[in-house]
């Protein structure tokens, strides 16, 4: 661990208590760009101090989720709990120097005073507060209350919400160690950014009341306070809270529906903050622009259009292999495996397909025509296609076919052209029969992609197949 420098520091912070979600995909990016723009470091804690609700399963899913997106952090994680003894000598710091108390009430008690205060319009305050224990007393289980100042306000200037101010008879003494010794959430997330030396913290505006208490806690022990910057929370197109009637939330079911994890940067990125009217920006320039001032301090809205259309980009920027790769992990989940010789063909009909892809399964669904073994069947409306002037025609390109040289897209197109102008037709009398003799009547691209994609010989195979079947 480091101590507090002029160094910036950011963290990432989720309670392991399920997989991880959009929001705190988009909260551990925004970490991530503000520390990589300032040539600082990016962290992870787990707060795993919710024993019972926090997994194994849980804590995987998450680094799942981060390594997908490539957010890595620049030491080893954090586990909170860990550092529980930690968290108890601070408190023993805030009883020693007067900013805490031993509680003795028991929670029926507490419920109980708390009820009465609040029939009373008054605030709640313990009454050990203000009192010692006598010796029999002593030995009760006690739980240890944070001693807030009283009468002040309680200010906190946030990067992204301006001032923010609260009165402290209305923020509660907050408990900070449980009965059972074990420290609670506001006083371990102090402790553990103040000696991660944690220099901003950038988290949803839901975490905003903990900030004051927090800032209360940091100045009784004499620590800096880190720069606060708390963004709005993710809405669905709707305005509502996103919830899973909007779709997707966790980040492991976008990657298993198709999206890139650059087109997910870059669309998080986007979502929430703005750097003028970009829309499309690659890592190094969301290091260099993201900023507090870029935030909006309105809710995002998950936009899916828009997720589509940044990842068709993304896609189009993609290198062909790995497209091939991802397509061939999703034909795998839909039981459909390739040999050397498919894969070699897939790897060839990636680059004239990925202009036409929004995600990746659509790749998947748009190299079937390549994939399919020969002699392949043509449906009913291909059959229909392949007859009379048609079929004879078919014959005709098939023999044409054989005597062009340079078997490109760029040739391919032109000798098309160059056919249709001596069959006295334009090409839209001939690209439909054709498309159905080489595909069957699958998804297809145009006529001289598909014939660069399955190659020479299968093309000419395909033709001599549907001349065959239709005779």
């Amino acid at each position: 661990m480091t101590s507090p420098s002029s160094t910036v520091v950011t963290r990432f912070a989720p309670s392991p208590t399920g997989y991880l979600h959009i929001g705190g995909a988009r909260t551990a990016l925004f970490n991530w760009l503000y520390a990589k723009g300032h040539g600082g470091k990016f962290l992870i804690r787990i707060e795993d101090t919710d024993r019972e609700r926090s997994t194994d399963e849980a804590v995987k899913a998450i680094f799942d989720g981060l390594d997908w997106l490539n957010l890595h952090a620049d030491e080893e994680p954090v586990y909170q709990f860990s550092r529980a003894d930690r968290h108890r000598e601070v408190v023993q710091q805030l009883l020693d120097t007067g900013h805490a108390y031993r509680d003795y009430l028991s929670a029926e008690e507490t419920g109980a005073l708390r009820d009465q205060a609040k029939a009373e319009g008054k605030d709640f305050v313990s009454p050990w507060r203000d009192r010692e224990p006598t010796d029999a007393e002593a030995g009760n289980p006690f739980t240890v209350r944070f001693r807030r100042p009283l009468g002040q306000s309680v200010i906190v200037d946030d990067a992204v919400q301006g001032t923010v101010r609260w009165e402290s008879s209305a923020l509660d003494d907050l408990v900070i160690l449980r009965s059972d010794g074990a420290p609670t959430y506001n006083l371990a997330v102090v402790v553990d950014d103040h000696d991660m030396g944690v220099t901003h913290v950038i988290r949803g505006d839901d975490h905003l009341n903990n900030a004051a208490r927090q800032g209360l806690i940091y100045d009784a022990l004499g620590w800096t306070r880190p720069t606060f910057a708390h963004i709005p929370l993710i809405h669905g197109p709707d305005g509502a809270k996103l919830s899973k009637r909007h779709g997707a939330q966790a980040v492991h079911e976008y990657a298993e529906m198709g999206y890139l994890p650059e087109a997910m940067r870059n669309y998080l990125a986007r979502l929430g903050w703005a750097h003028g009217d970009d829309e499309l920006f690659d890592d190094e320039q969301a290091k260099t622009w993201f900023d507090f001032g870029g935030i909006n301090k309105a809710p995002a809205r998950l936009d899916f259009d828009k997720l589509a259309h940044v990842n068709a980009h993304w896609i189009r920027q993609a290198d062909d292999q790995r497209l091939a790769d991802l397509t061939t992990g999703v034909l795998a989940s839909r039981g459909q495996t390739l040999d050397a010789a498919a894969r070699e063909k897939l790897l060839r009909v990636i680059p004239l397909i990925k202009d036409r892809a929004k995600m990746v399964p659509e790749l998947a669904d748009q190299a079937q025509f390549a994939l399919l073994v020969n002699p392949i069947a043509l449906n009913e409306k291909s059959r229909g296609l392949l007859q009379g002037e048609n079929l004879d025609r078919l014959s005709r390109l098939r023999e044409f076919l054989t005597e062009i040289q340079g078997w490109s897209v760029e040739n391919l197109e032109a000798s098309l052209k160059l056919f249709a102008e001596k069959e006295g037709v334009g090409f839209g009398k001939i690209g439909p029969f054709a498309r159905a003799a080489l595909t069957g009547g699958v998804p297809a691209p145009d006529i001289a992609k598909i014939l660069v994609a399955i190659g020479r010989d299968e093309s000419l195979q395909r033709l001599d197949d549907a001349l065959q079947q239709t005779k």
